[in-house]
């Protein structure tokens, strides 16, 4: 009778996939909870009139961010998002069976390495 503790591997192989699975999660709750909210307030409620534009002027956004705030906000909105997103690519594509392997692994997390990296760029620009 084989016990329960034969087959566990004492020694598993080193993954990164906790990292990637981490920000896919962190991207699609981002875009899930925040997004919509953001594209409300900026798409509809304003233009209509509702808050008023003022509320936005050149200032009031430029306060908002270059506070730590505002710019972890603007980072996280364009950064978490486009992990999410080339994550569902990256496993879309083995799904679909191309097989990129590295080379898909690398393109696919760089650009939203880059991504993430511009928006970081862009922020400091600011201060």
């Amino acid at each position: 009778m084989s016990n329960h503790n034969d087959r566990v591997d004492r020694n598993p192989a080193r993954s990164d996939e906790p990292i990637w699975w981490g920000l896919f999660g962190a991207g699609g709750s981002w875009f899930a909870m925040i997004s919509p909210v953001t594209i409300l307030v900026l798409g509809i409620l304003v233009p209509l009139g509702i808050i008023d534009s003022e509320a936005l002027s050149y200032d009031r956004v430029q306060d908002f961010a270059t506070s730590i705030i505002g710019a972890l906000f603007i980072i996280a909105t364009l950064a978490l998002p486009m992990w999410h997103g080339m994550h569902r690519v990256y496993h879309g594509m083995h799904d679909l069976k191309l097989h990129t392997g590295v080379v898909g692994k690398v393109l696919c997390y760089g650009v939203a390495g880059g991504i993430s990296l511009l928006a970081v760029v862009f922020i400091i620009m600011l201060f």
